[in-house]
Order: structure tokens, then C-alpha cells, then sequence
């Protein structure tokens, strides 16, 4: 599986984070990601209240807001976890691989929590600088590339 991008968007519908995960991803600036970071987070929260079916409180299993999860494209697929503090991960990567791209997400999060919320340095809502984790996910990303799994869907 080719990943294509990560981004993680704030509660607030900020661009936190973003990086091309390969050679193969699209260019995009700085500022077009800007605006697809708010129009993301705009489109999950309309998909969340515009949805005829309601998931129990209003939550998802993870207890976050229910929203847009997967889309399916073309020339790529895009999974989004929403956490229960309202930070999503989104990551695309061209369709038909075996990977399950929840699990990377779950391991990018874990990456987060043990990389950018323990710095000290760090003040949450802001841009992620942390070179940490960067290298953390490069690993992950070439990691599951390599074998075709995370850690954690090996155990399951």
C-alpha cells in the first residue's frame, strides 16, 4: 500500500499537522492544506448532523463524535479518527491495498500522545514541531509498508 498523506486537524477545525507520506503524493502547499483542514473539519461536522442514522449519544465505538470515518475515491481512500478530545487524524492512501489504515491511525495517535502531549514544550491546539514524532511516524509508515501491518493488528 502507497500512503499518500497525514493530516491532523485541531477541535477547532485548525491544520495542526500535515506531511506527505511518500514520493508519490500530490504537492500541495501550505496554504491549500490550511483550507483542507477547515473544510474537513466543516464537512465531518455536517456529515455528523446531516446522517439519517444516529450512532447511541450521538458517539462512535472510540466515544468520539460521529462524523465522516472513510471516503472512497478514485485515485485514493482517506480514513479519519476523530478522538474522543476532538483531534482527528486523517490519513489517504491509494485504494486497494490490505492494510487496515484504522489500525495505523490508532498507532499514529499512540505516536501523539507518547511524542507531542508528553513534551513539555508543547501547548495543545497548536502546530505540531516535533521532530520526535516525525521520525516516529516515518518509522511507522515504512514499518507497515515493509511488512503490511502495524504492531498492533499483528497481535490481534
Amino acid at each position: 500500500m502507497v500512503f499518500l498523506h497525514l493530516f491532523i486537524v485541531n477541535k477547532s477545525g485548525g491544520l495542526i499537522h500535515h506531511r506527505p507520506l511518500s514520493a508519490r503524493a500530490p504537492k500541495i502547499s501550505t496554504n491549500e492544506w490550511l483550507r483542507i483542514g477547515s473544510t474537513f473539519h466543516s464537512l465531518h461536522a455536517i456529515a455528523a448532523e446531516a446522517s439519517p442514522l444516529r450512532l447511541p449519544n450521538g458517539k462512535n465505538a472510540s466515544g468520539a463524535d460521529d462524523g465522516i470515518e472513510r471516503i472512497v475515491a478514485g485515485g485514493m481512500e482517506l480514513r479519519c479518527l476523530q478522538t474522543v478530545t476532538g483531534i482527528k487524524f486523517v490519513i489517504t492512501a491509494e485504494p486497494g491495498g490490505t492494510v487496515d489504515l484504522d489500525s495505523v491511525l490508532r498507532e499514529i495517535y499512540v505516536l501523539y500522545a507518547e511524542c507531542v502531549c508528553k513534551d513539555p514544550f508543547y501547548e495543545l491546539e497548536m502546530p505540531i514541531r516535533s521532530e520526535l514524532f516525525t521520525q516516529a511516524v516515518d518509522a511507522l509508515i515504512d514499518r507497515v509498508e515493509r511488512l503490511g501491518h502495524t504492531s498492533m493488528s499483528k497481535h490481534r
